[in-house]
């Protein structure tokens, strides 16, 4: 199979749609920009079925509805890898949901590949090398170019190989009930916001550590930033970084020479955007006391010795059975799910099987280690 169609047309993609829900499988991806763009959407869509590769040009296409469909039908496998962002952009943008998927990012991790890259995985199992040379490349131009296209069609190509060979391994390991029961988690999969626009200065590193003078410079500056990208769609660390935006909001200079004390702004951006970096300082001067941002501090919890004892030994005995397994303790069950168990204190499988964040292939591979380990 080599080669790929470019789907840019309403009947093009209707097409392809009814030839791949004639299929079993259909490998899928998505490319977005958020790289590039200040505004992020899906800009490629690639679908392989065993045989062939297409390429859906989703700026030309006015309604994809079809494309919907497709991911929606149960009697077709979709075959992601590392569905979990292409899943909430598809829903964020399309309000899409798919539905019987195999992930061989997930499956990799539930048979203890060491590396769950695509490139790696593919070299590993399917003896193919992908190329490197677009994996930063700007999806929203038009037009595409043929290199881009080759790259983003290879992509899909080859996820079907990858999928047996990994689904051949589950099976051969006794998991392919586990890699089962994560994938219809994924169907759950919804796009969430990343909280609330006026606050995004806060989730800067750094930024809690500042002195609520700085923090009201650093939420002018990082305004004054996303305004500059979204008027010219660039990705905000295009304009200027946040590591630069941290040490003007540190300094506080009252002038554009001043800028020039700042080792972590480089001086290309002093003379581009200096007016604008000392403004919005100078507002943040200005404003009274009562004006100035509050650090919100979390509730803190009293220290509990025999909770954190009790989680301590969860993750002994969870770091046992990962070992016996040749899993990533991790894979095997997270930090935070084990704390979920030391706080419910469950009695018995039937306490543990009441517990949402544990799965049923978590209960009976390692629910008898973690009773004992309450016990």
């Amino acid at each position: 199979m080599s080669g790929h169609r470019y789907v840019d047309t309403a009947e093009g993609l209707a097409e392809i749609v009814a030839a791949c829900r004639a299929q079993p499988l259909v490998a899928a991806d998505t490319e977005a920009a958020s790289f590039h763009r200040y505004i992020d959407r899906v800009y490629l869509i690639q679908l392989s079925t065993r045989r062939d590769t297409m390429v859906i040009d989703p700026l030309a296409i006015a309604d994809l509805t079809p494309l919907g469909f497709l991911l929606a039908d149960s009697n077709v496998e979709k075959v992601f890898h590392d569905a979990d962002y292409d899943l909430r952009i598809l829903d964020r943008d399309y309000g899409f949901r798919a539905r019987r998927m195999f992930d061989t990012r997930i499956a990799a991790q539930l048979v203890g590949e060491p590396s769950i890259g695509l490139a790696a995985l593919l070299e590993r199992h399917v003896g193919v090398k992908l190329a490197k040379t677009h994996q930063r490349a700007d999806w929203s131009l038009r037009p595409l170019t043929p290199a881009m296209l080759a790259y983003a069609a290879d992509d899909t190509r080859h996820l079907s190989a990858l999928r047996d060979a990994l689904r051949q391994r589950l099976q051969a390991l006794g998991r392919l009930a586990w890699a089962e029961e994560e994938f219809v988690w994924l169907e759950e999969l919804r796009w969430s916001p990343p909280g609330e626009a006026g606050e995004a200065f806060l989730r800067i590193k750094g930024a809690k550590a500042l002195q609520p003078r700085s923090l009201a410079a650093l939420r002018e500056l990082v305004a004054w930033r996303d305004g500059l990208a979204a008027d010219q769609d660039k990705a905000t660390f295009r304009i200027i970084g946040n590591e630069s935006l941290l040490a003007v909001s540190k300094a506080l200079p009252r002038s554009i020479e001043a800028l020039s004390e700042i080792r972590e702004l480089p001086g290309t951006l002093a003379r581009r955007h200096g007016a604008a970096l000392v403004a919005a300082v100078g507002r943040a001067l200005n404003f009274r006391e009562a004006e100035l941002p509050k650090r919100e501090r979390g509730p803190r919890f009293a220290k509990d010795p025999e909770f954190d004892a009790r989680v301590e030994r969860l993750k002994a005995a969870r770091n046992g059975v990962a070992k016996q397994l040749g899993l990533d303790p991790g894979v095997l069950c997270g930090k935070s799910t084990l704390e979920v168990v030391a706080r419910a204190r469950p009695v018995g499988r039937a306490g543990l099987t009441q517990l949402n964040d544990l799965r049923r292939w978590q209960v009976d591979v390692l629910g008898d280690a973690l009773l004992s380990a309450l016990a």
